[in-house]
């Protein structure tokens, strides 16, 4: 029996922090035992807010490392940077054409970014490009966070649209959502997701962050009143985000990080969470440090030609459904 497809992506805006690792990259590596899985830097995406065009090319690139890095395997997934396969726009804009603008206004992450970054019109259609490269490869699955179902069902929402119109071509994508760490908080505001967009760099950990910055970063940790370590979002976000944080690293259940810090106070506890967060960064920052830029290169060259010849023939099966066939 043949694999489902999964299709995901992430930007390479500035470094990849341990919200994004615990509530999905982590998945992406286990999803490769069973599926057969797209993973694309979405360069694209990223534009949509200003970019220094000098340093792009090394976010990129360094985006890229670190999905290799913590095991994403080019022999048994395909990656590659989204701008380098061109069906990706090409699909987007005829997606656009059936897209409803009354959709497109009530996303809620639009509200959010054109609030901080100002508003585009890739900024607003940001949800139709990625709709584009979910259906692309006609992707049975997608893992996402609470946050991007509504993206999700913008996309099957579209699928629909054209079908009904077109003809049958796209499958509607599932969500994948993990069980556990699909939301991890900022380490300064815990109601608040972890983001690399915030202000303040003490509100994340990054993958490549060194053990003294871990160990800072964890300390300064807004916690609640009280000493008292106890499992509860709403009386205790900050040490719950914490816990969450801990246990995702250890496997240590919350019943059993209760028993073990409960009443030995904040101190001891953070301490714990860095020692936990140092140790299990500690492989990704050494197989980091040994890939060759070279190489990468190569690799994510590789990806995109493989990618190119995938998605021909899909995008000009969506051309012969709109009558744009040669």
């Amino acid at each position: 029996m043949a694999r489902q497809t999964v299709f995901s992506g992430i930007q390479p805006t500035g470094n990849i922090h341990i919200g994004n690792y615990l509530g999905a990259l982590r998945n992406w590596v286990a999803l490769q035992e069973d599926y057969d899985c797209i993973y694309c830097v979405v360069d694209l995406h990223a534009i949509t807010v200003p970019q220094d065009p000098s340093a792009f090319p090394g976010d990129r690139h360094d985006a890229a490392k670190v999905l290799l890095a913590m095991g994403v395997d080019p022999r048994r997934s395909l990656l590659y940077y989204q701008s380098r396969v061109p069906q990706h726009a090409e699909l987007a804009w005829v997606l656009s054409t059936i897209a409803s603008t009354g959709q497109l206004s009530r996303m809620t992450q639009y509200k959010e970014k054109a609030d901080k970054a100002g508003s585009n019109l890739g900024l607003y259609s940001y949800p139709v490009l990625m709709a584009a490269d979910i259906l692309l490869f006609h992707a049975d699955a997608v893992p996402v966070g609470e946050d991007q179902k509504q993206h999700l069902e913008l996309t099957r929402d579209l699928a629909e649209r054209f079908n009904a119109r077109f003809g049958p071509e796209f499958p509607l994508p599932e969500p994948i959502i993990p069980k556990t760490g699909a939301r991890i908080m900022s380490l300064q505001d815990p109601t608040a997701k972890m983001s690399k967009s915030d202000p303040d760099p003490e509100s994340r950990i990054l993958i490549l962050d060194d053990p003294a910055t871990i160990r800072r970063r964890v300390k300064r940790a807004v916690t609640d009143s009280g000493s008292e370590v106890r499992f509860d979002w709403e009386h205790k976000p900050g040490i719950s985000n914490l816990m969450e944080v801990y246990s995702l690293f250890t496997g240590a259940s919350m019943e059993q990080i209760e028993a073990e810090f409960g009443t030995g106070g904040y101190g001891r506890f953070k301490a714990a969470v860095a020692e936990a967060v140092v140790a299990g960064l500690a492989p990704m920052q050494a197989a980091y440090r040994s890939l060759d830029d070279a190489e990468v290169a190569r690799l994510m060259e590789q990806g995109a030609e493989a990618a190119r010849r995938r998605a021909a023939p899909f995008q000009a099966a969506v051309w012969r459904r709109v009558g744009l066939a040669p």
